[in-house]
């Protein structure tokens, strides 16, 4: 997986990086086909925002691609928080795609006749 880390407004240490990979590793694990994962940390100059850092991430998996923000006091809360919510969506993700196939799997099943032989039934009065 490719890991980008940009900040804004900001130097980006190598604590931070450390720390980030460290804490968006698990989504790895959660979903192995992801490809990308881009990591952009905003620290507010703004003193109306009393010095906030935000963080935005972008996990790209093939057809698919997870946005999450957060903003905190700290870099180390809003990496949580956007931790949280990408692992959120990609659970959700898979209970769904899991549900869809579990879904078909039925339908399949009772298409088919109960004697299994694949032809027609036939009516119970028939039946010597």
């Amino acid at each position: 997986m490719e890991f980008v880390l940009k900040g804004r407004g900001d130097r980006v240490a190598q604590r931070l990086r450390q720390v980030t990979e460290h804490k968006l590793s698990r989504l790895e694990r959660i979903e192995p086909r992801l490809s990308r994962l881009e990591v952009e940390v905003i620290a507010e100059k703004n003193p109306s925002q009393g010095g906030i850092h935000r963080v935005e991430a972008v996990a790209t998996a093939p057809r698919k691609t997870y946005r999450a923000h957060a903003q905190g006091k700290d870099v180390d809360y809003a990496l949580d928080l956007v931790a949280e919510r990408l692992e959120r969506q990609i659970r959700d993700h898979h209970e769904r795609r899991r549900a869809r196939r579990n879904a078909g799997a039925g339908r399949a099943k009772s298409a088919q006749t109960p004697g299994g032989s694949g032809g027609p039934a036939l009516p119970t009065s028939a039946v010597p």
